[in-house]
């Protein structure tokens, strides 16, 4: 372990321990479920809640691993499982291009409601260093409830998080990024519980076939598939194709296409790019 990530890992603990209670947004990917071992590792796991909004944008098989995970940090029924409703924000449905600040702002609104958590000294999120250039509306809502980013404020970045969580032994290290399944969907086009488990289910397709890292966009009738380029050639072969297909129009998909240019994080934010360029 290099010494300039174990000093990140110090500072952290240093940043954490300047509070005596705190709630981990926590979703259960890389970002999140490191921070809420490094904050059970300084605080105590009695100190910590962990917190995972649950609504159709998130996968179940997601919520499974989260609560797997938490339980191994010996939180127990510190972890809470909530129900968040910004489908039913009209403001989050009609797919903005800010959409996230909606989510994030129930999400946050919710941990800082006194009636539902109380006694917690701070709320604790999973943005990481490398998050800084990307478009995330979402962090206005942060800063509306003055949600505190530790693994931000120590230098921290996806490759650190990987490299120590694998220091550490935690099973998340080679988690594949996720985001939530809105992020599948065109900006404009809205959001509803039927795309989100079209999305679902067609992922869930994929994995089972093997693929991890991935994403399907969903582009109404038509499926767009994004995987790592070393995968794509894995598609080249008629018969897999047929089974995606078939299974895809089941779905009710009526194309179904592979993206030449592979899996992208954040590939929607590529047309607000676009149409930036071209104003």
């Amino acid at each position: 372990m290099r010494n300039e990530l174990l000093e990140k890992y110090e500072k952290l603990k240093d940043i954490i321990s300047g509070f005596n209670s705190a709630i981990v947004a926590y979703s259960g990917g890389l970002d999140s479920a490191f921070l809420l071992y490094a904050v059970v590792d300084t605080l105590g796991a009695e100190n910590v809640s962990a917190v995972t909004a649950d609504s159709p944008s998130y996968p179940r098989s997601e919520l499974e691993k989260a609560q797997e995970f938490a339980w191994s940090l010996g939180l127990g029924e510190r972890h809470r499982i909530i129900k968040t409703e910004e489908l039913d924000d009209p403001n989050y449905a009609k797919n903005p291009v800010d959409r996230c600040f909606f989510c994030k702002q129930e999400l946050y609104g919710k941990l800082s409601d006194p009636s539902l958590f109380d006694g917690h000294d701070v709320i604790f999120d999973g943005f990481n260093a490398d998050d800084v250039g990307d478009f995330r509306p979402g962090r206005k809502a942060a800063e509306k409830y003055n949600v505190r980013s530790p693994l931000f404020e120590a230098g921290l970045g996806k490759a650190d998080l990987r490299e120590l969580a694998s220091h550490f032994g935690l099973e998340v290290w080679d988690k594949p990024q996720m985001a939530c399944l809105a992020s599948r969907i065109p900006y404009g086009s809205p959001v509803t519980k039927e795309k989100l488990a079209q999305v679902e289910k067609a992922e869930e397709y994929l994995r089972s076939l093997g693929f991890m890292q991935l994403r399907v966009r969903h582009h109404d009738r038509l499926a767009r598939i994004e995987l790592p380029l070393a995968d794509i050639k894995k598609v080249y072969n008629q018969e897999l194709q047929r089974k995606i297909a078939d299974e895809f129009r089941k779905l009710g998909f009526v194309w179904v296409t592979l993206d030449l240019a592979g899996f992208r994080s954040g590939s929607m934010n590529e047309a607000i790019k676009r149409s930036d360029e071209d104003v």
